[in-house]
């Protein structure tokens, strides 16, 4: 038995409503659309989703029953995911203006960096989590959960590009030097700022 349709739909909602919002990824990819427009952005793009299709599939076939029988890997995973956000944050902060972007040594994230950041993103986790607990019926468990992954990845693939396109829509708008590194170090302060609810819980 697969997902009913009411279900499908509460699930589909669910799905936008996480993909699309602010976390990691968009604002990555808000800042990666305008230091490298919406082309070069795509492999990021594809990144994420494909990641996270095989994350969902790993949460469900039992990875989030081995963290729960060892907190303690969770626990060095986040922190993992942590100190690498801090190193993109750096990242984005020190891109170079759109000009020298396109021509110099600095490059976008990779299909396989972005790929691999979902397993460090603690946003990503909540959303797996969340979706394999709440809505993958156990009946026909190992049916749904692929369904789940891949209707997740469906809809998340253009709500991080409408993040990509607003990055290239402000192209233009931040060619001068000084707005871009504006613009920049404001991302890299979002970037570090979604690690507060980590830090507030390993403080509490």
């Amino acid at each position: 038995m697969t997902l009913s349709l009411d279900l499908l739909m509460g699930f589909a909602l669910f799905a936008l409503v996480t993909s699309i919002t602010p976390g990691p990824n968009n604002t990555m990819l808000l800042a990666s659309g305008v230091n490298f427009g919406f082309h070069r952005t795509i492999p990021h793009m594809l990144g994420i989703t494909c990641g996270f299709f095989v994350l969902v599939v790993a949460v469900g076939f039992g990875l989030g029953a081995v963290f729960k029988t060892y907190p303690l890997l969770y626990t060095v995973l986040r922190y993992v995911g942590a100190a690498y956000l801090l190193y993109l944050a750096w990242k984005i902060a020190h891109s170079g203006p759109v000009s020298e972007s396109e021509k110099g040594d600095s490059k976008p994230i990779s299909y396989l960096g972005a790929a691999a950041f979902q397993w460090v993103n603690p946003k990503a986790w909540i959303m797996a989590i969340g979706a394999i607990s709440t809505y993958t019926p156990m009946q026909g468990y190992f049916t749904n959960v692929i369904v789940v992954a891949a209707v997740f990845a469906v809809i998340n693939l253009p709500s991080v590009g409408v993040w990509a396109g607003c990055g290239t829509l402000l192209r233009n708008v931040l060619k001068d030097h000084r707005w871009l590194r504006l613009f920049n170090w404001g991302m890299a302060l979002l970037l570090v700022a979604s690690l507060y609810p980590l830090m507030l819980e390993s403080f509490s």
